[in-house]
């Protein structure tokens, strides 16, 4: 049976997914299910690039104002621009270089 992290990684050489999007593919319920999907992330970048392969980071945006924020793994709670919470995830894909 392969690891959560390695069901990750399958998933994301598919298509790219929203950590939420990641969370109910693998079944994971509850408060803390997208953070350790963001956990993994970090840790699954370091693994990509030792097989040569990278880790895209489409940024997240606000849908109220469309501000973008940096490409980075993790899920901002608010715009820094418009202070609205209405904010789409930023998304993930796993391309070979």
């Amino acid at each position: 049976m392969p690891t959560r992290r390695e069901r990750i990684i399958s998933l994301l050489e598919e298509r790219d997914y929203s950590p939420s999007e990641l969370a109910r593919a693998l079944d994971l319920r509850g408060k803390g299910s997208v953070k350790a999907i963001l956990e993994d992330l970090k840790a699954i970048q370091k693994i990509v690039k030792r097989e040569g392969k990278v880790l895209l980071i489409k940024p997240a945006e606000c849908r109220n104002c469309g501000f973008v924020f940096k490409p980075e793994i993790k899920v901002p709670s608010r715009c820094p621009r418009c202070k609205s919470e209405w904010i789409e995830e930023p998304r993930f894909k796993i391309e070979n270089r």
